[in-house]
């Protein structure tokens, strides 16, 4: 698309409260929109002084956004032609299931690449300790990483396993394999999951990680991993990125309802 300027699907209200500039807002807000597809590739992006009434700031808060996102790949900038982003703009969006969760893990592993920041011992707490029913003060295993898509994070994970089976696979190993196979490999294979979720806004640490804003909207998983005998051998709290990462979830009934169960239904 070239020509008349890509109208813009919203114009989101900037915080000057946040601790976060408002030329990263921008930033924020327009690689969202690009990603998701709201402002599509190929579009022409209106110029620097109506996008600067838009957001209602200043032509330079505005041409600093455009910049950076333009040295991210997103935007191409030409002098007369303007500013047009790019066709290697969308970035894929990774589905997990319920109906199939542990072979969704696996395919996670196999699409995205993992980086460890961080490998300590730690004795459990009492929250933790319940998790994993084991004692309070048996040896931990922590682990937080980031997973990333094509060189973009999107997601903040925290694990924790007993000492005992975090001992049979070695950090580096936790770099190039998944945690899922590094925990089979172990004797301690997967058999279920239990897991709960809800939206949380990013606190300082995992936005930093995921490069979004301090507060945005993140989808936290909080799950046990058990083996065949019903042992925990993993708890992980895991914080995703909103716009990179959905469940879908299929459910259906036991059995067809009675001939005038749908109609009872409806009243």
């Amino acid at each position: 698309m070239t020509g008349d300027a890509w109208p813009f699907p919203s114009t989101p209200q900037l915080d000057e409260s946040l601790p976060t500039p408002l030329y990263h807002q921008i930033y924020l807000v327009l690689r969202e929109q690009i990603r998701s597809g709201a402002i599509p590739a190929n579009a022409l992006l209106p110029g620097e002084q109506h996008m600067a009434k838009i957001f209602n700031v200043s032509r330079i808060t505005v041409k600093r956004a455009l910049n950076e996102l333009a040295a991210d790949g997103l935007l191409n900038r030409h002098r007369g032609r303007g500013t047009i982003v790019t066709n290697a703009a969308a970035v894929p969006v990774v589905k997990g299931s319920f109906d199939n969760l542990l072979e969704s893990l696996r395919i996670m592993g196999l699409e995205t690449e993992i980086e460890v920041l961080d490998v300590t011992d730690m004795p459990a707490d009492a929250l933790t300790a319940d998790a994993l029913e084991v004692p309070v003060g048996t040896r931990l295993q922590r682990a937080v990483r980031r997973r990333k898509l094509q060189g973009e994070p999107f997601s903040h994970l925290v694990t924790h396993i007993p000492g005992e089976i975090a001992d049979r696979f070695s950090v580096r190993d936790m770099a190039t394999t998944s945690l899922l196979v590094l925990l089979e490999r172990s004797g301690a294979a997967v058999f279920d999951a239990e897991q709960s979720i809800t939206a949380v806004a990013a606190e300082p640490q995992v936005a930093s990680a995921l490069g979004v804003a301090l507060g945005a909207p993140l989808l936290k998983v909080e799950r046990v991993m058990r083996d065949v005998n019903g042992r925990p051998v993993q708890l992980i709290h895991s914080h995703y990125r909103s716009d990179r990462f959905q469940y879908h979830v299929k459910t259906h009934r036991r059995k067809p309802p009675a001939a005038n169960e749908g109609e009872k239904a409806d009243n």
